[in-house]
């Protein structure tokens, strides 16, 4: 088993280094294929309740590796950010997955009949937040649902659910290369988690040179996996990658990133990648799915608010734009405001007054000084806010152009305000239409509307909700909150072509093993006390969510109080 220390591991299994024999990995995961598929159900959600185990024994120095790794100062409240999207996101994942498999092996499914409902056009809805009461507890009056594909009934529905295990269960599907990303911790071993679990492939993963530094704690996390050659954990360059996702043993590739990382994989590079772009044809003889990122919108719907709102909701967007210097794929890029709203004035100054106070870190991504000026050259009007290196672009664009903001994803400090006319009930038509074809991606969209509002324009809203076609619609939450809540699904809205690839194809963390998602919805109150541990403002959410972690790996009273303790002082 790997060593949390990041010493040498005992077993052979999971010695990888940098310029590893590709060949002989994933020969050995091939071998490994057959005896995976055997393992009961009963017995996998065991070997993940040690998997979190095993998380939390080295969450401290997982954590630790991402300040160190990013350059957080130390004691930082920013700290949270390596504890959220590092520990916190993979055991709450992981106990999920281990929930169903149990419900499944007792002949149920994961969830009551109760969970499942219906909208008025019939399109099924399953409840996936919250689930028990700690979860009502922790992020109080958010709630999330799975959005079906409206072509599946509620008789249809139940077949859906954990395919891999109908039948006489898994078979030999062979291996899945993993492309792991660098910018949130969590990510590669979710991924990794899904292939295992919801696939059933055997899996090698390349970590990203951004964030290769995590190995270690990857390795003790997945240990007894490595030992068994059901997981192997490789670094390296480029010429590494290619050797992976195309060796023939390899059945399936899974790639978080840029749409530009997924087109090498498909298509290749030079002349011939043009050719089969422009055929539509892929080079390799294998699926690929991926999660990519895209021009995320926060859509903000008319109302009356009080001086607090105006000021809780501008900390709210700038979380969404800050939070890991915006080096996420869910990163909000383009604020989408009524033109005509007496208050749009004042919620742009207060916004860009968070934006001053907070936007003081390094970008650490590599190309983020390109990056920074290529967005510059493109919105010559851009205003520098912040000290940062580099530092923060705002700037106010023009919905009926062609901006280069709207189909190019900044990957970090640049945030665009677009207004458009109209009442509300035809501003909530209009963003639809906008955040729908005139940006870049399906991942996610955020929408900020209060309580009021809501009810008086209760059909535009659900018309906007329903309407948004991304793999993930927040309400009064940033889109990530999303890519938390493991139940949730995760991915681009379905429909991608490989030419037109947007935020990608196929889904990942479905913690209910749900088939043939739409997207999933999150509903959160407009006011919120206490401020939640994603926000940037948040002075104590780094002790917050280190609790947080703790308690999700070893539920108990004790740790629940110490993260109320926490939480009400943020």
């Amino acid at each position: 088993m790997a060593s949390p220390t990041g010493t040498a591991p005992s077993s052979t299994a999971a010695a990888v280094a940098e310029t590893a024999d590709i060949d002989a990995v994933v020969n050995a995961a091939a071998a490994a294929a057959e005896s995976w598929a055997a393992v009961p159900l009963l017995e996998r959600a065991a070997m993940l309740d040690r998997l979190v185990a095993r998380t939390d024994e080295v969450s401290g120095a997982w954590a630790q590796a991402g300040v160190r790794g990013k350059g957080l100062p130390e004691g930082s409240p920013l700290i949270s950010e390596e504890w959220m999207g590092g520990p916190w996101a993979l055991i709450a994942g992981a106990t999920a997955y281990a929930e169903t498999l149990r419900a499944i092996a007792g002949g149920g499914l994961p969830f009551p009949d109760s969970a499942v409902h219906e909208r008025p056009d019939g399109q099924l809805l399953v409840d996936a937040y919250p689930t028990s009461l700690t979860e009502r507890l922790l992020l109080q009056r958010f709630h999330a649902q799975v959005w079906i594909d409206p072509a599946v009934s509620r008789n249809e529905l139940a077949g859906t659910v954990a395919q891999l295990y109908a039948g006489d269960g898994p078979a030999d599907r062979g291996v899945c290369a993993v492309m792991g990303a660098g910018n949130i911790a969590s990510i590669t071993p979710l991924d990794v988690i899904y292939a295992l679990f919801a696939e059933g492939f055997t899996v090698v993963t390349k970590l990203s040179p951004v964030n290769g530094y995590l190995q270690p704690q990857l390795e003790h996390i997945f240990g007894e996996f490595i030992d068994r050659d059901w997981v192997r954990i490789v670094q390296g360059d480029a010429t590494i990658g290619e050797q992976l996702v195309t060796h023939p043993k390899v059945r399936a590739v899974h790639v978080t990133g840029s749409g530009a990382t997924h087109d090498a994989i498909v298509f290749g590079s030079g002349q011939e990648a043009a050719e089969r772009r422009a055929a539509g044809t892929s080079r390799l003889d294998k699926p690929v799915t991926a999660e990519l990122g895209g021009v995320t919108p926060v859509i903000v719907v008319p109302g009356k608010w009080s001086a607090r709102d105006l000021r809780f909701q501008a900390d709210h967007i700038a979380t969404q734009k800050l939070m890991n210097s915006g080096h996420n794929c869910i990163a909000t890029q383009i604020v989408v405001m009524p033109a005509d709203w007496d208050q749009a004035e004042a919620f742009t100054h207060h916004l860009e007054a968070a934006l001053r106070r907070l936007a003081v870190r390094d970008e650490y991504y590599p190309g983020a000084e390109s990056r920074h000026a290529s967005m510059l050259a493109a919105a010559p009007g851009c205003e520098v806010i912040g000290r940062g290196d580099p530092a923060l672009l705002v700037a106010e664009l023009d919905a009926t152009k062609d901006e280069p903001a709207f189909t190019i994803e900044a990957f970090g400090g640049f945030l665009g305000i677009v207004r458009l006319p109209g009442d509300t009930d035809a501003f909530l038509r209009a963003a639809t239409e906008f955040a729908n074809d005139r940006l870049a991606g399906t991942l996610g969209a955020s929408v900020i509307v209060d309580p009021k509002t809501a009810k008086a324009h209760a059909a535009g809203l659900d018309g906007l909700i329903a309407g948004l076609r991304y793999g993930a619609v927040c309400v009064n939450a940033w889109a990530a909150v999303a890519f938390l809540l493991p139940r949730c699904s995760w991915g681009g809205y379905p429909g991608a072509t490989l030419t037109d690839i947007q935020s990608g194809t196929g889904i990942v963390h479905n913690a209910y093993l749900l088939g043939r998602v739409q997207k999933s919805v999150v509903t959160a109150p407009f006011r919120q006390s206490p401020t939640p541990p994603w926000f940037v403002t948040n002075k104590t959410s780094a002790v917050s969510a280190e609790r947080i972690s703790h308690h999700a790996a070893d539920p108990t009273v004790g740790k629940l109080l110490g993260v109320f303790a926490s939480a009400l002082r943020g």
